[in-house]
């Protein structure tokens, strides 16, 4: 892939205005895992293109590769047709690419127009200020964009940072604008006034972009190709006009069957009279950054039953996780367990018998430095026979520890290793085999087989429906729709931190799960008679 150096983009000479890349099998480790695979892209100058796929998908490593916060140890970055080696962000800034991060990285005790400034690299030691704000107002006038330049971030909402974090990479004039999920703190009017103002920048020609997004009505409406990242390689690649979100969910999840490796899950009626263990209703909760991330949602799981949770990552899953586990404060809602008021407190758990396996159990249900029997004990350690009139009892934690870690094939050194030594799945069997022992009402699963291999995912599996066997209630949150139409009775869909699609799984069809999941039911598409 070569290029004439005098060769016009878009009308415009070479070395300015919007670029073209391509990465050519670009390939990213991280140990013995491989985060991006062999991807090759090509991004037109002057368009819009989307980067779509899951949580670990490597749409992140890709970017950060292209933006030079990365090396990939295999493979080409080509920016008009001539390999670059991109060693860091300011090879990268030379060459005209800028990015804007999900996470915010203003200085907050600085004033818009000083964080404006800042972002170029370069800032006399005097600065003519009465000049910079004209020019700074001059450059707001050509954006949609009003924010007062002696205003400090700490005073402004979230939707007013992703802004001035999106000003900041005009104000350089970029050739490559890459944004990392542009729109999650903003409401629908910001995030179309963002995307639109966008959009026109790359199709005047000043401009290309690349947008990593889990929205798939953002990719409809403001991108001109798209590109499908699942498990570190690209999967799919098309134009936007010539697909559907039906398609793209299908290539996000693949169409892979479940895994042979256990007996088919057999599901049995559940009778009409079943207990409703878990029922949430009207639910409301923030996200990180201050804005809603769960409205109104009502949801409940009858015992016997498994409840699937369908949805692309970032529609307010991990908050209905952690509200209902009493990691995230509720703002408005009632929760109940068996009919009794649940607040996720300590004593509630053990009285009313629910249990958790969060995702990244290593960082949300464990402590690292301490050894599996101690983190094997954290849930009843105060509770006879661990404890006998206040006195722990060191060597029953030890000898259950070592019964559980033989019953689960937990791979260690022993009960006194520190949890975080064991790999990630033996971390997982370590939580399971606490999270499981004794009765249970409600099991609350958050992506229980994430990362781990193939054996790991099969056992886990089988614990999981063992509980509804038994007569538990398991809600079964998974951005693994195989997973799902797997294990689950029921499916529902969340989208925008609320419920917008039911299904059961015996009946469900991948494509219309998949369309609501990507937000299609902002399409004229018709809801099956289940649907809330």
């Amino acid at each position: 892939m070569t290029a004439n150096p005098s060769h016009a983009i878009g009308g415009l000479p070479a070395g300015s205005g919007a670029l073209a890349l391509d990465t050519y099998r670009l390939t990213k480790r991280f140990g013995t895992f491989t985060a991006m695979d062999s991807v090759t892209m090509r991004v037109e100058p002057g368009t819009v293109h989307a980067l779509l796929g899951e949580n670990g998908a490597g749409k992140s490593t890709l970017v950060k590769c292209v933006a030079g916060f990365q090396r990939a140890e295999e493979g080409s970055i080509l920016v008009d047709g001539r390999e670059q080696d991109i060693a860091n962000p300011i090879v990268a800034r030379a060459l005209g690419i800028g990015m804007v991060y999900q996470h915010f990285t203003l200085a907050p005790g600085m004033t818009v127009a000083e964080n404006l400034l800042l972002a170029g690299g370069k800032t006399p030691a005097l600065i003519d200020w009465k000049t910079k704000r004209a020019e700074l107002k001059a450059f707001l006038a050509t954006t949609p964009f009003s924010l007062d330049l002696g205003v400090r971030p700490a005073e402004l909402a979230a939707g007013e940072k992703q802004k001035l974090e999106l000003l900041k990479q005009l104000y350089l004039k970029p050739r490559l604008l890459i944004l990392d999920e542009p729109t999650s703190v903003l409401t629908p009017q910001e995030a179309d006034e963002v995307l639109g103002h966008v959009r026109e920048f790359a199709r005047s020609g000043l401009c290309t972009v690349l947008i990593i997004t889990h929205k798939f009505r953002e990719v409809m409406a403001y991108a001109d190709s798209v590109t499908v990242l699942r498990r570190g390689k690209a999967v799919h690649h098309c134009r936007v006009a010539d697909t559907s979100p039906a398609q793209l969910a299908q290539a996000m999840m693949g169409g892979e069957q479940a895994s042979s490796s256990q007996t088919p899950i057999s599901r049995r009626p559940l009778p009409a009279n079943a207990t409703i263990a878990l029922k949430v209703d009207g639910l409301k909760a923030q996200g990180d950054r201050g804005t809603l991330a769960l409205h109104d949602l009502s949801l409940s799981v009858r015992a016997g039953e498994i409840l699937g949770v369908a949805g692309v990552s970032g529609n307010g899953q991990r908050e209905l996780v952690e509200a209902l586990v009493g990691q995230r404060p509720r703002l408005a809602g009632k929760v109940t367990v068996m009919g009794q008021p649940y607040g996720a407190h300590r004593a509630e758990n053990r009285k009313l018998k629910v249990r958790s396996l969060p995702e990244e159990p290593l960082r949300n249900a464990c402590v690292g430095d301490l050894s599996v029997a101690e983190n094997m004990a954290l849930r009843d350690f105060d509770q006879p026979p661990l404890s006998r009139g206040g006195v722990l009892s060191f060597p029953y934690w030890r000898s259950r520890a070592r019964e559980w870690i033989a019953e689960y094939g937990v791979k260690t050194q022993g009960e006194g290793a520190p949890i975080r030594s064991l790999s990630g799945g033996n971390v997982q069997r370590a939580v399971l085999a606490r999270e499981l022992a004794g009765d249970i009402n409600v099991l609350i699963a958050a992506n229980p087989v994430f990362g781990l291999d193939f054996a790991a995912v099969a056992e886990i599996h089988s614990r999981i429906v063992q509980v509804r066997e038994k007569g538990g209630a398991v809600l079964l949150i998974s951005e693994d729709l195989d997973e799902l139409l797997e294990l689950a009775d029921r499916i529902v869909v969340m989208s925008e931190g609320q419920i917008v699609f039911e299904t059961s799984a015996a009946g469900a069809e991948r494509h219309v799960i998949g369309a609501h999941m990507g937000g299609g039911h902002h399409q004229p598409l018709k809801r099956e008679p289940t649907c809330e």
